[in-house]
């Protein structure tokens, strides 16, 4: 039997992975598996969401607010952080130096049985058009995986509607609005969007990035 795909979000770009714009699905996990070292105690962990400045953590027991600690993540890399927030089970915490993201991208692609490797979520911007019918209505991309992308825009097409989504330099397969709110909208692709095709185009969108 397969194991669960693991989704944890993946944040691009020099800001942190805090506050949650909007709710995603499979909010409960399974997420990255963490350690937490604080003053010679360690913690297991779970990492919901992680960026290059820190990581929303789940744990059983929470730290206070500036309190120092040092983060195990999933590479084995151990980084010293500051805890910035504690609400429901989760905490904040903020890196003391920058954390190489793409490397926590490879591991957990690595990680992954190669028949069944697919793309984790992806938090990334990026400018888009979805077409529906002879409609192309502009849009910014906030996060890709193997299975979907969440869009933002004006007016975008309900539930339901089949879209095509076109970004440049990224062949996405045409796909499906499965839930819209505001102006955000969540679209199932019909084919999967592979990891060798993602990563190559994350990489460039990085680049691209000022530093």
């Amino acid at each position: 039997m397969a194991e669960p795909q693991l989704v944890t979000t993946f944040v691009m770009g020099a800001r942190l992975p805090w506050p949650d714009e909007c709710a995603v699905k499979d909010n409960n996990g399974p997420f990255e598996e963490g350690v937490i070292h604080d003053s010679g105690f360690r913690q297991s962990c779970t990492i919901r969401k992680i960026s290059a400045l820190g990581a929303t953590v789940r744990s059983k027991v929470q730290q206070a607010p500036g309190e120092q600690v040092v983060v195990e993540l999933p590479n084995g890399q151990r980084a010293p952080a500051t805890v910035e927030w504690v609400d429901g089970g989760e905490s904040g915490m903020r890196f003391a130096k920058p954390i190489d993201v793409m490397a926590l991208i490879n591991r957990n692609l690595v990680s992954q049985p190669i028949e069944q490797r697919a793309m984790p979520r992806v938090e990334i911007r990026c400018a888009a058009y979805v077409k529906r019918g002879e409609d192309y209505l502009p849009a910014t991309v906030r996060n890709v995986s193997a299975g979907g992308l969440q869009v933002e825009g004006d007016s975008m097409p309900p539930v339901g509607s089949y879209v095509s989504v076109f970004i440049e330099s990224l062949n996405v397969p045409p796909g499906e609005v499965a839930w819209q709110k505001d102006n955000l909208a969540g679209i199932e692709l019909l084919e999967e969007l592979s990891w060798s095709s993602i990563m190559p185009w994350i990489r460039d969108q990085v680049r691209r990035q000022p530093q």
